[in-house]
């Protein structure tokens, strides 16, 4: 048996630390082959396929990106289901292992539904994924967020300042949430709730009042109410979704002006993305990548591995993409009580 594995969509500690996993426990324990496809499905449609042998997998579960490369590209853009069975039947793949985030496990199970044998692992450092309780690379991204909003914050208080600072998450606020909290910051904007700028510049002035340099953390899909749509200035991607960006900087000036306070705005990106994986993320990664090879070998087919609780099982993909998992409101209104 020889199983293909591929990273598509956006990069994401811990992705390496997958593939180890798997390719080292489907060696070891099940005796089979790999084919490393490159660049995600773009691997799959332009037939760009390596052999992943257990020796080129040595000590990755610490580094951060993918070897395998990613890309966002759309496989039923290009050929679809007939073009990926071909490359499949090619470099003898009977099964393909595909990690990735809402758009990525989206085409994996519309490929599934036409009868490819594929399995998925949750990658996102959104957390956005329903079906299962964390994603991989949500803890190293919250970390690396928070770490950054307590470096902002010291020179927010030299100059008396507002600190807004955006955070990814695509539409959902968790990676605000766990990151505002962590950072003791005096407001959290999130997508699934809604505030008006009122409310944001009294947290502002309370926080000021205080002798506090105001600290705000926005989710780059926060939408101010009164308003329909997240701030996406730089239009779609492959897979038809809006890039976010750009929300905090629309913000800063409208605190500065209603408050009198000399605000910034710092936009975190893709350093949430980067670096190596915490501990928490190369122990849950190594876990999926392990359990999506026993996927494999049991032929369940069209199912993505999941964490319940502290159990790795497997979940439908149908059940995993199609309602995003969203921020509660009551998990917002715990955080609320310590704004301002």
């Amino acid at each position: 048996m020889t199983i293909g594995i591929l990273t598509s969509g956006g990069d994401c500690p811990g992705l390496n630390a997958v593939i180890r996993g798997a390719v080292i426990k489907g060696d070891r324990i099940h005796g089979v082959q790999f084919a490393g496809v490159r660049d995600g499905w773009r691997g799959l449609v332009e037939d760009d396929v390596v052999d992943l042998p257990r020796y080129d997998v040595r000590g990755l579960a610490r580094m951060g990106g993918t070897i395998l490369g990613t890309s966002r590209t759309n496989p039923f853009d290009h050929g679809g289901v007939d073009r990926v069975r071909e490359t499949m039947d090619k470099h003898g793949m009977t099964a393909l292992i595909a990690i990735g985030g809402e758009g990525t496990l989206t085409a994996a199970r519309r490929l599934s539904d036409e009868g490819i044998p594929v399995v998925g692992v949750p990658k996102t450092i959104d957390n956005d994924l329903s079906a299962t309780d964390y994603t991989f690379g949500f803890d190293t991204a919250v970390s690396i967020a928070t770490e950054s909003i307590d470096r902002l914050r010291t020179t927010a208080e030299s100059h008396h300042r507002c600190m807004v600072v955006e955070v990814m998450g695509r539409h959902v606020g968790w990676i605000a949430l766990h990151a505002g909290i962590a950072s003791g910051a005096h407001a959290i904007l999130i997508p699934e709730v809604d505030v008006e700028i009122e409310q944001i510049c009294a947290w502002v002035e309370l926080a000021r009042d205080r002798g506090r340099a105001p600290v705000i953390v926005v989710a780059e899909g926060f939408v101010p109410a009164g308003e329909k749509h997240p701030h996406a200035p730089r239009g779609l991607d492959a897979f038809g979704r809006p890039r976010l960006g750009g929300i905090g900087e629309r913000l800063a000036p409208q605190i500065e002006e209603r408050t009198g306070i000399e605000t910034r705005s710092a936009t975190l990106g893709h350093l949430q993305r980067g670096g190596v994986p915490s501990a928490y993320d190369r122990v849950l990664a190594t876990r999926f990548g392990t359990a999506a090879v026993d996927a494999v070998i049991e032929k369940r087919w069209g199912t993505m591995v999941s964490l319940i609780g502290t159990e790795i099982r497997s979940v439908d993909l149908h059940s995993a993409t199609t309602v995003l998992k969203t921020v509660p409101q009551q998990r917002w209104d715990e955080a609320a009580i310590l704004f301002g």
